[in-house]
């Protein structure tokens, strides 16, 4: 298997266009026309990993955190970033980061957060906005088949638990061809008049190359009206964090052990404890003090991140129990899931779980 054979699967596991527009995800460095030789899945592409890849003849990393995160102007090996991309170099190991492109993903980082805290009827807490675009256009009867169900077929008419979505209004058209034009229907400068169908289909934006090529194709006309917009509607299925429920209220104490134990971590900083049963629960693996709202909106008795500041704390408003566990440890089973994820989609490959302890912050 190739390289870029590798990063088509990885991208059914994270799509690249779920990923944040601050980000850094895909491929960093390596050749996509390279032979893999074994993957290895780490939390931090740091110099360590790399050198646990080289002994175990992996030639390629894939990394929750992608170490290139800003511009390099120099690679000198002044820093840790510095030396483990030139370690990679030097030795030929690719590396590939997924980072927001799985935060996003409804089967991702916060998935795996809330199935291993055990809640249920899970949701996306903070739904991605400004990602559906609605194509709208306009065919004879005989085209309409044919057409919608390329358009289907291409990614479009997906709307929640539902694929094949679109609506259809029937209505009178009207054109008359210059002296350049072949028109399907009519003869050049005949004022025409026909009736036609007016079909609307929803897709993700990064699938309109795709939506586009299958309505071009698929049309009988010979200028093809259409129009795309931008929709403000939310993506259920896309976007960070998750809200779910325990099966049973846990007292805020009991609560907090269970979080303590299951993501294993040394500490947790938390609001004060409000006297009640802890039930509905959210989650955003990594820094999520930005959804605090969201969580509070959500009606969530608990909201479970990373990375707070002191004053954030105060934003609990004595409405939820705020709790910081840990930013690697908000994240701890990320890495074992995109194993999981290539060992279920490949043959053959060697494909390992680093065992270096990438997390920078350590408890006294």
């Amino acid at each position: 298997m190739k390289i870029k054979t590798l990063t088509t699967i990885l991208q059914k596991m994270a799509p690249l266009a779920y990923a944040e527009d601050f980000d850094n995800v895909g491929l960093l460095t390596g050749n996509t026309e390279t032979e893999v030789t074994g993957v290895l899945f780490c939390h931090d592409a740091l110099e360590s990993v790399i050198d646990e890849a080289i002994s175990t003849q992996c030639n390629v990393v894939v990394c929750f955190h992608p170490i290139l995160f800003s511009g390099l102007k120099k690679i000198t090996g002044k820093n840790y970033v510095e030396r483990a991309v030139i370690k990679a170099i030097r030795n030929n190991v690719a590396i590939y980061a997924v980072h927001t492109a799985l935060d996003n993903h409804r089967n991702g980082v916060n998935k795996i957060f809330a199935d291993a805290l055990g809640l249920q009827n899970t949701k996306i807490l903070v739904p991605k906005e400004g990602f559906i675009r609605k194509l709208v256009t306009y065919t004879v009867a005989d085209n309409v088949l044919q057409l919608r169900n390329a358009l289907f077929a291409a990614g479009a008419g997906n709307i929640g638990n539902y694929e094949n979505c679109s609506f259809n209004s029937n209505g009178l058209g009207t054109y008359q061809g210059n002296e350049y034009s072949n028109p399907e229907i009519g003869e050049r400068g005949e004022f025409m008049e026909a009736n036609e169908v007016k079909i609307e289909v929803t897709f993700e934006k990064h699938l309109e190359g795709a939506i586009l090529k299958a309505l071009f194709e698929n049309h009988i006309y010979e200028e093809v009206a259409y129009e795309i917009y931008t929709l403000n509607n939310q993506h259920q299925n896309i976007g960070l964090g998750m809200i779910g429920e325990l099966p049973e209220a846990l007292p805020e104490t009991v609560f907090l052990q269970h979080v303590k134990s299951t993501m294993k971590t040394s500490g947790i900083r938390h609001s004060a404890l409000l006297g009640k049963e802890i039930k509905k629960v959210a989650v955003l693996g990594g820094a999520g003090s930005f959804a605090i709202k969201n969580a509070i909106a959500a009606g969530a008795d608990a909201y479970l991140t990373a990375d707070l500041k002191y004053h954030q704390f105060y934003e609990a408003e004595g409405k939820l129990l705020l709790a910081d566990i840990g930013h690697y440890e908000s994240e701890r089973y990320t890495a074992q899931y995109m194993a999981d994820f290539l060992k279920a989609n490949s043959n053959g490959l060697t494909i390992l779980v680093s065992t270096v302890d990438t997390n920078p912050v350590k408890y006294f």
